[in-house]
C-alpha cells in the first residue's frame, strides 16, 4: 500500500510542485522534468554551473553540476544516500538506499560475483550471447537496435548470474523492464497500474526462484546469498537486494550499449575508426560514459549540517548531485561537448558515481559494452541510423527505448 501511495503522491503532488516551480521559479531541476529537459539536459546543467558550485532548488534542497562538488559529496561520510521521506521510507531498493553499516553488509555479499575476476570467465558467454542476437538481426534492413541487441543483451546475462532458470526469465525480464521504468517516475495512472501488477507478479517469480535455489543450489548468485540468509542476511533483505541487481544489471548496460552506439553512428569518423580497430571499443564505451551516461543524477543527504562550497547545508538537506553535468564541467574536461575516443587526459568521470556507492555492477556494464560493440562493428561495419530515434522518458536514465538503424 506505501508503494502505491508513493506512486500516486509522486505523479499527483510532485508532478504539479515541479509545473509550478519550473514556470514561477525556473528552476533547472524542475525543468529537467519537462520536454526541454528530455531533449537537452545538458544545457540545464550548464545553467546550473553557471549560476554557481552549489545551488539551491526550491523543490528538493540544493543541485550541483560542478567535477569537484559531485566528486568530493561521493566521497565524504558525512553524506549519506538515506532518505525518509514519510512516503517511500527507506532501503526500498537495498543498497541505493541505504547507509552502513547494513550497505557495508549487504555490499561485501553481493561485491564476489560482479569483481573483474569473477567476470573474466564470464566474457566467453556475453560474446556467444551476443553473437546469438546479431544473428537474429536482418543484414540489410532496418532493424531497432535496442529491442533487438541493447535490451535482451543485459538482460540474459543477468538471468544467467542470478541463477534464473530458462523457463522463467521471460516473465523476470519483462515485469523486471517494467519496475526499471519506475526510475523514471510514475507517468501516468495507467503506468502506476502497470508498475503494481508489475511488482506483484515480480514478488511471485523471485519467490519461485527462491524456493528452488534452496532446493536445487547452484553456482549462482541468488544460491550464495541464500546461502548466507541468518548471519549475514535477514530474510526482509533477500527480495530487495536481487531486485536491485535485475535493475542495476539491466538499466545501466541497456542504456550504455544504446548511448554508445548512437554517439557512434552520430560521429561516422569515430564509428569507422572502431570498425578498423576493434579494441577501440572500450574507449568508445568510456567516452560515452562521460559524454552521454545512462545514470544522470544521484542525491546525497548531510548527516550533520556542512559547508559545501562556501554554502552552508543543513542537516537533512537532499543535495542533488548532476553526474551527467559534472562529466561535462570545463573545470574537469576539456572542450566536454565534444565527444571524442581519442581522448586524453582530464578528470575521471563520475558516470558509476564514488565513494562507497561506486556502481557493483560497473564492471559487467562494461564488458557487456565493449563486446556488443566490438561484435557489431564486425558484423554490421557499415550500420548507420535508418530511422526512428525515441529516448526513454525521464531524466534520471538517459538512453534510446528505439534506435532504429541498418545497412545500405
Amino acid at each position: 500500500m506505501n508503494a502505491v501511495v508513493g506512486l500516486l503522491h509522486q505523479l499527483v503532488v510532485i508532478r504539479g510542485s515541479v509545473l509550478w516551480h519550473a514556470r514561477i521559479d525556473h528552476d533547472p531541476f524542475a525543468r529537467l522534468q519537462l520536454a526541454e529537459g528530455h531533449r537537452d539536459p545538458y544545457a540545464i546543467y550548464a545553467e546550473v554551473r553557471a549560476r554557481g558550485e552549489v545551488v539551491p532548488s526550491p523543490n528538493l534542497g540544493f543541485q550541483t553540476a560542478s567535477h569537484r562538488v559531485c566528486r568530493e559529496v561521493l566521497r565524504d561520510r558525512r553524506f549519506g544516500v538515506e532518505v525518509d521521506d514519510g512516503i517511500r521510507g527507506k532501503g526500498g531498493l537495498s543498497l541505493l538506499e541505504i547507509d552502513p553499516p547494513d550497505h557495508t553488509r549487504l555490499r561485501r555479499l553481493a561485491a564476489p560475483a560482479f569483481a573483474p575476476r569473477a567476470l573474466a570467465g564470464f566474457s566467453g558467454r556475453i560474446t556467444a550471447i551476443v553473437d546469438g542476437l546479431l544473428d537474429a538481426l536482418p543484414r540489410t534492413g532496418p532493424f531497432d537496435l535496442v529491442a533487438g541487441l541493447a535490451s535482451p543483451l543485459p538482460i540474459a546475462v543477468i538471468t544467467d548470474l542470478l541463477g534464473v532458470p530458462e523457463a522463467s526469465s521471460g516473465d523476470f525480464a519483462r515485469h523486471g523492464a517494467t519496475i526499471g521504468s519506475a526510475l523514471a517516475g510514475p507517468q501516468s495512472l495507467a503506468h502506476v497500474a502497470r508498475l503494481v501488477a508489475a511488482d506483484r507478479h515480480l514478488a511471485r517469480v523471485l519467490t519461485e526462484l527462491f524456493e528452488l535455489r534452496r532446493r536445487e543450489p547452484g553456482d549462482d548468485v541468488v544460491s550464495r546469498l541464500l546461502a548466507a540468509e541468518g548471519d549475514q542476511l535477514r530474510p526482509e533483505e533477500l527480495r530487495p537486494l536481487c531486485l536491485l541487481l535485475l535493475l542495476a544489471g539491466f538499466e545501466t548496460t541497456v542504456n550504455l550499449v544504446g548511448n554508445t552506439v548512437l554517439a557512434l553512428l552520430d560521429h561516422p569518423d569515430q564509428w569507422r575508426a572502431v570498425v578498423d580497430d576493434p579494441s577501440l571499443a572500450a574507449a568508445a564505451v568510456e567516452e560515452t560514459l562521460r559524454w552521454d551516461p545512462p545514470v544522470q543524477r544521484t542525491l546525497r543527504v548531510p548527516y550533520a549540517d556542512v559547508e559545501l562550497a562556501g554554502v552552508q547545508v543543513p542537516a537533512g538537506t537532499i543535495v542533488l548531485l548532476y553526474l551527467a553535468g559534472a562529466n561535462r564541467d570545463p573545470a574537469a574536461f576539456a572542450d566536454p561537448d565534444r565527444f571524442d575516443l581519442f581522448r586524453t587526459g582530464g578528470a575521471e568521470h563520475l558516470a558509476f558515481s564514488a565513494g562507497i556507492h561506486y556502481c557493483l555492477g560497473a564492471p559487467l556494464a562494461r564488458t557487456e559494452a565493449v563486446v556488443a560493440v566490438q561484435r557489431l562493428a564486425a558484423r554490421f561495419p557499415r550500420l548507420a541510423r535508418a530511422g526512428r530515434l525515441r529516448h526513454r522518458p525521464g531524466t534520471v536514465i538517459r538512453g534510446p527505448a528505439e534506435l532504429v538503424v541498418g545497412q545500405p
